[in-house]
């Protein structure tokens, strides 16, 4: 099998890495963003170690990286690889690389290793206090990897961090795919309370499980998804089940995946999303991390505060692949808006655990805010909108129902129509059939089409009746529902 060549910014990282252990820090973390091929650097690391007759624990934290780490193991020409992961046919504690499920050498007697190394490394283990600080492993150099070492309380941990590239410079050279991200008015997060830095599932479940917030996740998808392979991230079972029930009654292809989801089962899942034989898989919690598939889509229907978790689910996008011009993000969490976009997200330190973390960061850089009169996302501190001229006002929450979603672009420039005339005249003849069909007044398509384009349809659109599609029937009933609670909310009002 052939060598996997390394890219420059991984040598790059790997030279960083050596001059870290020569300074003497024991414990250093390399950062490189989902996609950038940390493993293959790791897998560069562990060859140079066992050439001058090292043994090399490799630790992971799930049974599902277990099997991809020894295939990229192999590409990379290194094949004495013995598995430590309950009865795993490749066990064999002679290999001089031994790659490790974290859950199983926790309750072995671990073996001895001149070189540990810790796949995705934000994940704190409390077997690696013990382990690492021993008076047996104290001296041993352990090198953590991964996308987001933002945890708290990592540099009580490790020692140094070595940035060996970021999203935006893999981006710029073409090495990870660019992404749009569209995005509606906030959901309703009232009464929702904040556990641990994120969000009660439990409470944000119920927030985001209403039909009207779920149906707006498929109408958005079928009229603006380009029908992508996509991937959904839900908040729980009960939202994921939902969600993939829609869109299978939309005649949607869509496949379901958790925590509970067997290895063989999980396998199968795959094959058919690359076939192409699944459009979409809603999962929760389980692709954030050692997914390798060709994603062309990110669903977020999974409000997060954590910037971890929240970059992890965008990065599952972020592959490059033939004839994938970019990552369309449907972002129906407001977790853009929030946290700003993922190429922002970026520390210069471990996080010591006395506090310092993403309060840290939102002190210095200011998020984006959306322009009130056109949607445009303006960069920060941007008072006047560049794309239609208007001054920026404070703007309430809004309970999102549904709505159109409004592409979040990270500079200046004026974003590019999103309907071509075309679509928007296919849509106002939709609009009348529709009308027509249920003795609605001539005027119901004009104001109906202005409702969404804030413009009345061209006097050149060439008026034919069209049967109206799945996407534009489910726009025309959540706008019929969020009308009915804006006439609710004005009564309640009128009786207070």
């Amino acid at each position: 099998m052939t060598k996997a060549v390394l890219r420059s910014y991984q040598t790059d990282a790997i030279a960083k890495l050596r001059r870290s252990l020569l300074e003497g820090h024991k414990r250093p973390v390399v950062q490189m963003p989902t996609g950038a091929g940390k493993t293959i650097a790791a897998a560069e690391i562990v060859r140079m170690a066992v050439a001058k007759g090292k043994r090399v624990l490799f630790c992971v934290p799930s049974l599902s990286l277990i099997d991809q780490t020894v295939e990229k193991f192999e590409r990379h020409d290194i094949w004495e690889i013995g598995v430590i992961q309950a009865m795993h046919e490749r066990t064999d504690g002679r290999m001089p690389v031994q790659v490790c499920s974290v859950q199983t050498l926790a309750r072995r007697k671990i073996p001895k290793a001149d070189l540990v190394i810790v796949d995705e490394c934000h994940v704190l283990f409390k077997f690696y206090d013990g382990w690492f600080n021993s008076e047996e492993w104290k001296d041993i150099p352990v090198v953590g990897l991964t996308a987001t070492p933002w945890a708290k309380g990592m540099g009580r941990l490790y020692d140094d961090l070595i940035i060996g590239t970021t999203t935006q410079e893999l981006i710029d050279q073409k090495h990870l795919s660019d992404f749009k991200v569209f995005a509606p008015s906030s959901p309703d997060l009232t009464g929702v309370k904040v556990v641990a830095g994120d969000y009660n599932k439990l409470q944000l479940g119920k927030a985001m499980d209403k039909a009207p917030l779920v149906a707006d996740i498929i109408s958005t998808w079928l009229e603006k998804g380009e029908n992508r392979q996509t991937i959904c991230f839900a908040v729980n079972r009960v939202h994921a089940k939902h969600i993939q029930n829609l869109f299978l009654e939309a005649g949607v292809p869509t496949g379901y995946m958790d925590a509970y989801t067997d290895m063989l089962e999980r396998a199968s899942i795959a094959k058919q999303f690359a076939d192409g034989d699944l459009r979409i898989v809603c999962n929760v919690g389980v692709l954030t991390t050692g997914v390798d598939w060709d994603v062309r889509c990110i669903i977020l229907a999974r409000p997060t505060k954590s910037e971890i978790l929240y970059t992890q689910m965008i990065g599952r996008g972020l592959r490059t692949a033939e004839g994938k011009d970019y990552c369309l993000v449907l972002d129906h969490s407001d977790t853009t808006l929030r946290l700003g976009f993922v190429t922002d997200i970026s520390y210069d330190k471990l996080d010591d655990g006395k506090g310092k973390g993403v309060s840290e960061r939102e002190k210095k850089i200011a998020l984006p805010k959306a322009c009130s009169k056109c949607a445009f996302l303006k960069p920060p501190r941007t008072p006047v909108c560049p794309a239609c001229g208007f001054k920026a006002e404070a703007v309430d929450t809004v309970e999102s129902v549904t709505g159109e979603l409004l592409e979040l672009t990270r500079n200046g420039q004026q974003k590019s129509p999103a309907y071509t005339t075309t679509e928007k005249e296919t849509f106002f003849n939709e609009l009348r059939y529709y009308a027509q069909s249920r003795g609605f007044k001539d005027g119901w398509a004009y104001w109906t089409y202005k409702d969404k384009f804030g413009v009345g349809p061209a006097n050149t659109f060439q008026k034919r009746i069209a049967s109206p599609s799945p996407a534009t029937l489910s726009w025309i009933k959540h706008r019929n529902i969020a009308k009915a609670k804006q006439r609710d909310k004005h009564e309640q009002r009128k009786a207070g």
